[in-house]
């Protein structure tokens, strides 16, 4: 088993990924020298980070207590001048955000979402056991190994159903710094109501992610929040755009959508979980536990590789390998570190 040293002359930094938490911290991909294993090392500036401070704080130590197959892990953190940094495994697919940006603008496969579901699910199950609602489910908090392994992420948003050891019915206390999580939120969280919400506002964020795997953006994209918050506790729902969704005129015309939206059907299936998770009322909505049951996610998919269906998308590692000029180009990129300039986000 390696062992991943709390030691910055351990880990050589081979190349730039990009940056996360607006510029607060940068994303490196390294080398950890004594194992010479490919790891990926996040470094905050705390001196940039003011009120952020609190959140990384939060999030290195929650998600060093979980322990799951489908939670990244932390293998190490320490501290160099200004920066705390984290060092963590090579997701080599990078998150599911970036793979809709890159190779799927238009939604990923369907037998793809279904196997990220079930692992998100499976990760998300082991959260709200352990008393946390994770409540910043989306895109962009889903990583992809290069074996195809799911692992879910932003765990500094999450927020603990046990208080003083009791399990809470409700929560009442609003995520911070959560404008760029408004869309996947829940309508109980947005409303900040006197039921408060509890773990079932995943669920909600579970089906918008859904929409976005589906459909390649996330529902409410581009909408003024104010109108966002209202069409939400109105109880308009999303919903996944395929044949039988995407509207048409009397000429049988589509208009703002793209024809292979208006051609593809999703299976009833991967409709009705939607549907599920996207319900207006919290005490509709299924547990995880009970959506892990569902007939979708027993559907026989065994010999369906994730890292298959995602081609022609590529892992970090034979990117490089077919790319030599992304080596060969390893001066250019830190200079370009040195200047903060960042054409990549990481948000996670």
């Amino acid at each position: 088993m390696v062992n991943f040293e709390a030691n910055n002359l351990h880990y050589s930094t081979v190349s730039l990924l990009g940056q996360c938490w607006d510029g607060v911290a940068v994303v490196h991909l390294a080398k950890h020298l004594p194992s010479g294993k490919m790891v990926v090392v996040k470094k905050f500036n705390m001196d940039k980070a003011k009120e952020e401070a609190s959140l990384i704080e939060h999030e290195i130590i929650q998600t060093k207590q979980l322990q799951h197959t489908n939670i990244i892990s932390y293998y190490a953190s320490f501290v160099i001048g200004p920066e705390v940094c984290v060092v963590s495994p090579l997701m080599a697919f990078g998150s599911c955000r970036d793979l809709l940006n890159t190779h799927f603008s238009q939604g990923l496969p369907e037998n793809a979402i279904a196997l990220v579901l079930k692992e998100v699910l499976d990760g998300l199950d082991y959260i709200h056991k352990k008393g946390f609602i994770h409540r910043a489910l989306r895109a962009s908090h889903i990583l992809i190994s290069a074996t195809g392994r799911v692992c879910l992420t932003g765990m500094r948003y999450s927020c603990p159903i046990v208080e003083h050891g009791k399990w809470q019915k409700q929560i009442h206390s609003f995520p911070a710094s959560t404008a760029k999580n408004l869309n996947w939120l829940s309508p109980e969280v947005l409303e900040q109501h006197m039921q408060g919400y509890n773990e079932k506002s995943d669920i909600y964020s579970i089906g918008v992610v859904l929409c976005e795997l589906a459909n390649g953006a996330e529902p409410f994209a581009g909408m003024p929040t104010t109108l966002m918050l209202i069409e939400k506790v109105r109880g308009a729902a999303p919903q996944l755009l395929d044949c039988t969704t995407v509207p048409r005129d009397e000429n049988n015309e589509i208009h703002g959508f793209s024809h292979n939206q208006a051609n593809r059907r999703f299976s009833e299936g991967l409709h009705q979980v939607t549907a599920l998770c996207l319900q207006r009322e919290p005490i509709c909505r299924p547990t995880v536990a009970q959506l892990l049951t569902h007939s979708y996610l027993k559907v026989n998919r065994r010999g369906l590789l994730l890292s298959d269906l995602l081609k022609p998308a590529l892992p970090l590692s034979d990117r490089v390998a077919h790319n030599t000029d992304e080596l060969a180009n390893l001066d250019t990129i830190q200079k370009m570190s040195d200047l903060e300039l960042y054409t990549c986000e990481w948000d996670f």
